[in-house]
């Protein structure tokens, strides 16, 4: 394959929100549903691997979303989600992956295309958003100082990588037992370029209850 195809983490059981988030209703769909709608109306990607807590409901995803090729079981932790994704893309090894997170579901198509964009040029992206508050460094109940947040940005989704680039860290990580907080923080441990990319502050995640109403204002607005 010389296009894109992303793999789609929703395995999480979603201990924050205090049931499987990927599956809770914003507005008249679960939000896995809204993510999933962005990455099949996008005309540079040609893939999606779903993982799910239970990979049974193949049909059900694939009759919906004709660009789903495969759904797999999630592992333990995330990063064993999406080396089960991954594995899936081995015969035909796209030049570009993604990795987005089920539950960020207004990702949208201009994010997508410059994250593709500079994973081609550069070999990985990921999409950033600088931190406006002030950012104090803890020790023992105690400010020890202030951090200079110009050097800080938040990190999101979906991540891109050159297929090799992504390959060459996943395996590097298992063969090691080490785990990353997300797949760019692999890609930095084997000493591989990271590219940062203009990230989108409409783009969040459902981690708590709070963030479904937060969502929907974000539709209307």
């Amino acid at each position: 394959m010389s296009g894109t195809a992303t793999i789609i983490v929703a395995a999480g059981a979603g201990k924050r929100f205090g049931e499987m988030k990927q599956f809770a209703y914003l507005r008249a769909k679960p939000v896995l549903e809204w993510t999933l709608e962005r990455f099949q109306a996008h005309p540079e990607v040609e893939a999606v691997v779903l993982v799910l807590p239970d990979e049974q409901d193949l049909k059900h995803y694939r009759m919906r979303y004709a660009k789903i090729v495969d759904i797999v079981r999630g592992g333990e932790k995330r990063q064993d989600s999406v080396w089960q994704g991954f594995r899936i893309l081995t015969a035909s090894a796209p030049e570009v992956v993604l990795v987005h997170d089920g539950a960020r579901p207004l990702v949208d198509a201009g994010l997508i295309s410059r994250v593709i964009a500079a994973a081609r040029a550069d070999g990985a992206a990921v999409p950033v958003l600088p931190i406006e508050d002030t950012i104090k460094e803890i020790r023992d109940g105690r400010v020890a100082g202030t951090v200079d947040r110009t050097l800080l940005a938040r990190a999101q989704t979906p991540q891109g990588f050159r297929y090799d680039v992504l390959k060459k860290a996943l395996d590097a990580a298992r063969r090691d037992r080490f785990y990353g907080t997300d797949e760019a923080a692999l890609v930095e441990r084997v000493g591989l370029a990271v590219t940062a990319v203009a990230g989108d502050p409409r783009n969040i995640k459902i981690t708590t209850p709070i963030d479904i109403p937060i969502a929907e204002a974000l539709l209307d607005a």
